[in-house]
């Protein structure tokens, strides 16, 4: 609460030396016309524009809420608001009587607004159930506070199911799509980034929905990336059109048909290329891309790891080259991608992997402050209107 206080501070005081300079200079008759409320209408303006406000769910995660608190901290230090030109303002919504406590352990009580809710949603709990029966939970709270527009964001490590179900109900989709999706960051080589959706979402999808999320995953890499005309790609079992499932076949005679930038069917192999920077697919196959890219970075980090450990020789030449392979590490770590928005909805939720630690947890907490920084929510909205149009 204090930091929000801060910021409104700054924002009157901008806004009284404003009217200390009005006051001494001469006031033309243009100027004696204007409505005496447009100071008010300003202020309320730039308080709105001048913060990022992001709620995140103290209870969402293996780790919560400590690995929460322990990601706020990172979050709350110089370096990371360094990143943006505007005050960060960040919440936790959970029960009270759990998250004060360890609020004051980690000196953040008057750092972190804490909004109370009564109930969690567990990682086994079925999404319809925890709609219906725990209204109160933080991840409903959450959603609830985003849509009435209390915070920007809600960020949530927490049952995915659920997430998607409450956030569709409280924010309603984007005008033209039926189903948000997880929207997931890929590296790709020479430094390049591939985004997939859907990566979990939505098991079952039809023609339709798969093109909504061709549209809505070019528009993101517009905004987000700067990319003018992002190369869109069906994942599929092989390039030809001949392959793939019926729906599969049916979405890429509609995908060629659109004003996207489509370049057909792409493999698995192509995911890390150079070649596509929008990969679509339905939720099943990409979750099953993605645990399965998270497993092979583990394993190939684990046995590189044995290996240049198991003899003095392997250690000395580990030594000499630590600072290439911790650029390596750097590259193949998950955590480091952390953070899929819901795109689709009329506001910004954005999901962290389940098992993330304080570091992931924060770049997941990055995503959400650079959507709400960068206008992403309208940004696609337009651009997917102009492609329905076109």
């Amino acid at each position: 609460m204090l930091a929000r206080i801060v910021a409104t501070i700054k924002v009157v005081t901008l806004n009284l030396q404003k009217l200390e300079r009005m006051n001494s200079e001469p006031i033309g008759q243009g100027e004696l016309d204007q409505p005496d409320d447009l100071l008010t209408e300003g202020l309320d303006q730039q308080c709105s524009e001048r913060t990022i406000r992001v709620l995140v769910d103290g209870h969402g995660g293996d780790a919560a809420p400590e690995m929460i608190l322990d990601a706020l901290e990172q979050v709350l230090s110089p370096s990371f608001a360094s990143q943006f030109s505007i005050p960060l303002i960040f919440g936790i919504v959970g029960q009270e009587d759990l998250l004060r406590p360890l609020l004051e352990q980690h000196d953040m009580s008057d750092r972190v607004d804490l909004i109370a809710s009564t109930d969690v949603i567990g990682m086994c709990d079925a999404p319809a159930l925890a709609m219906r029966r725990k209204k109160e939970s933080s991840m409903h709270v959450g959603a609830r506070l985003v849509r009435d527009g209390s915070w920007d964001a809600l960020v949530s490590a927490g049952n995915t199911g659920a997430l998607m179900a409450i956030s569709k109900f409280m924010l309603k989709t984007l005008p033209g799509i039926d189903r948000p999706a997880i929207a997931s960051m890929i590296p790709a080589v020479h430094g390049g980034r591939t985004l997939m959706l859907d990566a979990g979402a939505n098991s079952e999808c039809t023609s339709d929905h798969l093109v909504q999320f061709a549209m809505m995953g070019s528009c993101y890499m517009q905004a987000a990336e700067g990319i003018d005309l992002p190369r869109v790609g069906l994942l599929n079992i092989g390039s030809e059109d001949i392959k793939g499932t019926d729906v599969v076949k049916l979405t890429a005679t509609k995908l060629a048909a659109t004003a996207l930038n489509y370049i057909g069917n792409v493999e698995g192999t192509d995911l890390f290329s150079d070649r596509v920077d929008v990969v679509v697919c339905d939720g099943f196959v990409g979750n099953i891309a993605l645990k399965t890219m998270e497993g092979t970075a583990r394993f190939l980090a684990d046995n590189m790891r044995a290996e240049l450990t198991s003899s003095v020789v392997a250690k000395t030449g580990a030594l000499l080259a630590r600072s290439a392979l911790n650029r390596f590490k750097d590259k193949v770590n998950p955590g480091k991608y952390n953070g899929a928005p819901l795109l689709g909805l009329n506001g910004i939720v954005v999901k962290s992997h389940g098992g993330a630690d304080a570091d992931s947890f924060s770049c997941a907490i990055a995503v959400a402050c650079r959507e709400v920084d960068q206008k992403l929510t309208d940004r696609i909205t337009e651009s997917v209107q102009e492609l329905m149009e076109s």
